[in-house]
């Protein structure tokens, strides 16, 4: 169950991931962002790509993959705990230096190397999702982040069938 927040909860920044099965005891290496890029970093960059609740988690995933894949194949659901919050960066909207980059779509080099350089100079990046406007992503370097996460739980994956259409 996702934590509450304050002040209702315990306050914790938990983080969930989506993987299929045979990347699921890989999944902080970033190996797949690594070998192909994604939204917020080039070819060469690790970037390990979260959600700060498992439903975007999931629709991250399935922006991709679709329902079918997901519904088809074994996948498994992360979640993590960050230590200290105080290391986590958030990007303000204001700060995006192109509005659209948090549009759904393709992302461009422009948008690759300015995320490269936040996940030079930041341990952990809260970012805007661009599948769920109103949820957040958290990316980081897997290898810059160890033992920065703690509480790390892996569970099988069902996707409710009346989402495989």
């Amino acid at each position: 169950m996702t934590p509450l927040p304050p002040p209702l909860g315990v306050g914790e920044l938990r983080f969930w991931r989506l993987d299929q099965k045979r990347h699921a005891s890989t999944w902080e290496t970033g190996e797949g962002s690594y070998r192909v890029g994604g939204r917020w970093n080039s070819v060469g960059v690790r970037a390990v790509y979260t959600s700060l609740d498992p439903a975007t988690a999931i629709m991250e995933v399935a922006v991709h993959k679709g329902f079918k894949a997901l519904d088809t194949s074994h996948h498994v659901l992360t979640s993590a705990m960050v230590i200290d919050p105080v290391e986590v960066y958030v990007l303000n909207v204001a700060d995006v230096p192109n509005e659209n980059w948090l549009m759904p779509g393709s992302h461009g080099p422009g948008q690759k190397s300015f995320g490269d350089g936040l996940l030079r100079d930041h341990l952990f990046i809260l970012i805007p999702s661009t599948v769920s406007r109103h949820s957040w992503n958290l990316i980081f370097d897997g290898s810059k982040a160890k033992g920065r996460f703690k509480d790390v739980q892996q569970e099988d994956f069902a996707l409710d069938p009346r989402l495989h259409v």
